[in-house]
């Protein structure tokens, strides 16, 4: 167990005034959230067929849920770890237009998330893609769609501090953008967690580009990236400050999706050519799939971001150790 107390808390709201304010928050931004980005909300599913390489294999080592259905024979059924590719799929599938989009409540569970302040078994996140053009596949393209969403979030922040004035976090007023090899060669000596903290308590926001191939210094990557979604070229992720734990929260993962190249080159870099035989990477190599940009946005961390929370367990109901929840309480930090 990993958790941090800082000191002299208060959440300066109470638990009921807190359900009402994460309400309030969800309901708020993802009307905002879809008005300003062109998308329709859709229906999204809770799992999908191992065969079908639609689940997101994240960093590659974390185990999907895994179980099977009466009627499906040895069928194996994954809760999903993210909708990263069923949703360039169902664009295809629902005929979605240029510039068009669609996001939906993405819900899973990670059993191998290390819980501590900010992460939990239970992931709850807008997923959200756009149809892109191919001559679209830009640094420009991903840093407007960066902006776009840094600006509904500070609305978000005005919105909040209205009806919350007490508990409203303050955000940085833009963001700055760099690539994690600038970061490796701006703090050659530090790691990449603490290179994140430097760089977003000095800035506030950060959205850190081109996660996914490995450093000149480390020969590792800043962070692992699944190979067949992102293009480890032209995405990242973007991290606020949170003063409560003196952190970089990341709040959200985003980028422009892999084309028939990009796949191939980013498989072969990680050594699972085997996964370009699935019916979804096929798809992708054969040109089937739009070309189309997306991420996640954390429901949970957006409340925490915003009401300064110290703990994600605040904002969203989970399970956690018992001696993690007595402790917390014990300093006014209360898990639903």
């Amino acid at each position: 167990m990993k958790l941090t107390i800082p000191a002299n808390y208060n959440p300066n709201l109470s638990v009921k005034e807190t359900q009402e304010a994460i309400k309030f928050i969800r309901d708020q931004f993802q009307k905002e959230f879809g008005r300003e980005m062109n998308l329709t909300r859709i229906s999204a599913p809770l799992f999908v067929t191992k065969k079908s390489g639609l689940n997101d294999d994240l960093s590659g080592i974390e185990r999907p849920v895994s179980f099977d259905i009466q009627g499906l024979g040895d069928e194996r059924i994954e809760v999903v770890q993210s909708l990263a590719k069923w949703k360039r799929d169902a664009l295809k599938k629902y005929d979605f237009n240029m510039h068009e989009g669609l996001y939906a409540n993405m819900n899973a569970i990670r059993r191998d998330e290390q819980l501590d302040n900010t992460h939990s078994c239970y992931v709850d996140q807008w997923d959200w893609e756009v149809v892109i053009g191919k001559q679209e596949r830009t640094k420009e393209t991903l840093i407007d769609y960066v902006r776009l969403i840094f600006k509904i979030i500070k609305h978000m922040e005005h919105e909040v501090w209205y009806k919350y004035p007490q508990a409203v976090h303050h955000l940085a007023d833009d963001v700055f953008f760099i690539t994690s090899q600038e970061l490796e060669d701006m703090y050659p000596e530090k790691n990449a967690k603490e290179r994140e903290y430097l760089i977003t308590k000095e800035k506030g926001c950060v959205f850190i580009m081109q996660i996914g191939w490995p450093l000149n210094k480390s020969n590792h990557p800043h962070d692992l990236r699944a190979p067949d979604y992102d293009d480890w070229n032209l995405n990242g992720d973007l991290m606020f400050y949170l003063p409560s734990l003196d952190m970089a929260l990341e709040l959200s993962s985003m980028g422009i999706r892999v084309d028939e190249h990009s796949i191939v080159e980013q498989c072969k870099a990680y050594r699972c050519e085997g996964r370009l035989a699935r019916p979804y990477h096929q798809k992708v190599q054969n040109k089937e799939l739009p070309y189309t940009i997306g991420g996640g946005i954390g429901q949970s961390r957006l409340c925490m971001l915003l009401l300064n929370r110290a703990h994600v367990g605040e904002v969203q109901a989970s399970l956690w150790p018992e001696e993690m929840v007595e402790e917390c309480a014990k300093h006014k930090i209360f898990l639903l």
